[in-house]
């Protein structure tokens, strides 16, 4: 079996909307190094989207889902519970930011904890509103891919979508957008568009993920912060690429020290198994009605037993710590890579181990680079890299290495990128 011949059987059955950025098919993978079919290594600056961020196959989640195996594979939570998913709530519960007494329930993806989010608020409020922001993501579902602030890939040809739905400028700095002219634009919203007594929920990404990894400024947090409880909105913080630890935090919006409402967790909750969470506010929690909230396989005990696990191995590795050290040396690095670039690297940005560069053409914010961003994304495997790319104009680099990454293997990989980049820019 071989990459290429897997390929030609995936294109046959598998639509082509479910596309694969690698014709690269994995044999195994351990920690922050994947091995494809045809024996090649790959140094994984991706981690299946900020998901594993405990490496791959750590032994710690290895061994726990071994362990929950051997009893039993589901139940379902809202049917007959275990102790595990009780577990993992009082520890989410603790680990959310702000003192506020909180609960918890679980979902499977991202998509759902955000869509459960949104039936959240507008059940505590009996609001119908929500507010997002241009270039964030929040799913594929249909109401999800309406919050959405970007057509292509993820809403073209899908319409319509659900109503009342309104975005507003998110602050890029590198493209001169002010956090004053993203408050003005909601004000703006409040006059126009919906009155803020009928808004249920603002929903933001403390750092956009498919955006092209802006950090919201702590000031801008702070202020939609103020903005909702003004208003009685709910504050809705999109975690999901965010958070465990991959910020430098366990969440981000522990950096502008506001306390959300209702916060989405997905992705790097596992290791690699499907489960995420909403946790918010008690009184905000309780709003629905009991059998309003859930699904099938929501709170997972395989998926609950590998969150324990992934949450022992973030103390007992000090991996937030780890991720500050490692946004560190990337920062660095590719500052250095810039120095040699300047007129095609626009800007190298981090938020702990949420890295990018974003390319340009003449040095010019305004000159996106797109197409220098594909030919780097698709030669990465030839150099033994897993990259991603993202981007409201897809002109954005983006890594995500493992917190579990040792320092060998970042230079190892950046060695290699930079000789990928040489090649291409000059």
């Amino acid at each position: 079996m071989t990459n290429s011949s897997l390929q030609d059987r995936k294109v046959k059955v598998i639509a082509r909307g479910q596309g694969n950025v690698y014709p690269v098919y994995v044999d195994r993978a351990l920690n922050a190094e994947l091995w494809d079919v045809d024996g090649n290594r790959y140094i994984d600056f991706g981690t299946g989207i900020a998901v594993c961020n405990t490496g791959h196959s750590h032994p710690k989640v290895v061994a726990a889902v071994k362990g929950q195996l051997d009893k039993f594979s589901h139940s379902c939570v809202m049917i007959n519970p275990y102790e595990s998913a009780v577990e993992l709530a009082e520890k989410l519960t603790e680990l959310a930011p702000g003192d506020s007494d909180k609960k918890a329930i679980f979902v499977t993806t991202g998509a759902e904890a955000v869509e459960n989010c949104v039936k959240i608020a507008r059940a505590h409020t009996g609001r119908r509103g929500v507010i997002a922001f241009n270039g964030g993501f929040h799913g594929r579902t249909n109401l999800t891919m309406a919050m959405t602030g970007k057509i292509s890939p993820y809403k073209h040809l899908f319409g319509p979508f659900p109503g009342d739905i309104y975005h507003a400028p998110f602050p890029m700095a590198f493209h001169d957008v002010s956090v004053k002219e993203s408050l003005k634009a909601l004000d703006n919203l409040f006059k126009v568009d919906i009155a803020p007594s009928d808004v249920a929920a603002i929903i933001v990404e403390p750092v956009q993920g498919e955006g092209g990894f802006y950090a919201a400024p702590a000031i801008f947090l702070q202020a939609l912060r103020d903005l909702c409880d003004q208003h009685g909105i709910v504050l809705i913080a999109d975690e999901i690429q965010t958070g465990f630890g991959r910020t430098g935090k366990m969440f981000s919006f522990e950096h502008a020290d506001v306390e959300p409402d209702l916060i989405t967790m997905a992705k790097g909750i596992a290791g690699g198994f499907p489960i995420a969470a909403v946790v918010g506010k008690s009184e905000i929690m309780d709003a629905p009605l009991p059998g309003g909230l859930g699904g099938t396989y929501g709170g997972s005990p395989i998926g609950c037993v590998a969150a324990l696990a992934v949450l022992d191995i973030i103390t007992a590795e000090n991996l937030v710590q780890r991720s500050g050290q490692i946004g560190q040396i990337f920062n660095e690095q590719l500052t250095l890579l810039q120095s040699r670039y300047p007129d095609v690297i626009g800007e190298v940005r981090n938020q702990g181990a949420m890295i990018a560069i974003e390319l340009v053409s003449n040095g010019d914010s305004e000159q996106p680079n797109a197409k220098l961003t594909q030919a780097v994304i698709a030669k990465a495997a030839a150099h033994g890299l897993i990259l991603l790319a993202c981007g409201f104009y897809g002109n954005v680099i983006r890594f995500l290495p493992a917190l579990t990454i040792s320092d060998e293997l970042i230079y190892e990989g950046l060695s290699k990128f930079n000789q990928l980049f040489s090649e291409l820019a000059d």
